[in-house]
């Protein structure tokens, strides 16, 4: 199990990369391979529950919004964002599912994550001139979907993706952001279920007691609620482009390390 200042490290490190758009899941393959730090399944889970809690929050007056709306009974104010949302799900859900052999295989390449992290870094860039100035739609969502689905091979940024996607589509940086985190919550929640599932399967539950665990879980929250507020200075004052250049420096970091490895 991991000690107190690993829990530390590791909440820290998922409340960053979760949510700026730099790749959580090529990070943990680079943190696996290169520093030989191994996080067990049901901390890996109990890290994104900490995560998702932090949108929750964040984002709590306009989850909030949507749940009166849909009380009342108000289907086109409360219900256009969860189909919206519900649509964008589907390619993720799909491709995770019918393909989760060869994305597993991905996370045993380190050389294919700092492929796919420099190319994390050209979408990223895409966006430095784009200026939205129209409301999401139906067709941007499918859009989102398939950008999501994509993002489940480690190096490729989810937030990054689905956030430069729309941005792409010409809808508005505000709307971009809500978007992307809000469709993240029942990705995220949908894979530690199953996370959970099988952490039950092979008895690692009884872990869940560990004080590290709640330790790292609490500090991924903190610091996911903090990337969450950068992240959104970052879109608004127009800088979202600047995160791809940090991604060119890890893919070419990791493909250079590799490189003298042979």
């Amino acid at each position: 199990m991991v000690s107190f200042v690993q829990a530390v490290f590791l909440g820290i490190v998922q409340g960053l990369t979760e949510w700026l758009p730099i790749s959580s899941s090529g990070h943990l393959v680079i943190l696996q391979q290169i520093f030989s730090i191994e996080v067990p399944l049901l901390f890996d889970v109990m890290l994104h529950i900490g995560t998702v809690a932090a949108v929750f929050v964040f984002f709590r007056r306009e989850i909030w919004k949507k749940f009166q709306a849909l009380l009342r009974w108000d289907v086109y104010a409360g219900g256009r964002m969860l189909s919206y949302i519900a649509v964008a799900t589907v390619p993720v859900a799909v491709v995770g599912y019918f393909f989760r052999g060869g994305i597993a295989l991905l996370f045993k390449s380190l050389q294919d994550v700092g492929v796919l992290m420099v190319f994390t870094g050209f979408i990223l860039f895409n966006t430095r001139a784009i200026r939205g100035k129209r409301k999401l739609g139906l067709k941007d969502a499918v859009y989102v979907g398939f950008a999501q689905a994509a993002s489940l091979a480690p190096g490729i940024s989810r937030s990054g993706m689905t956030i430069s996607t729309v941005l792409m589509r010409g809808v508005r940086k505000e709307q971009a952001f809500t978007f992307s985190f809000m469709l993240a919550i029942p990705a995220i929640i949908g894979a530690s279920v199953l996370e959970l599932y099988n952490a039950q399967l092979n008895g690692s539950l009884n872990y869940v007691i560990m004080p590290e665990m709640w330790l790292g879980t609490a500090v991924a929250f903190v610091v996911g609620y903090v990337s969450l507020q950068i992240l959104k200075d970052f879109i608004i004052r127009e800088k979202f482009y600047k995160f791809g250049v940090y991604c060119w420096v890890v893919g070419f970091a990791v493909l250079l390390y590799t490189l003298l490895l042979v």
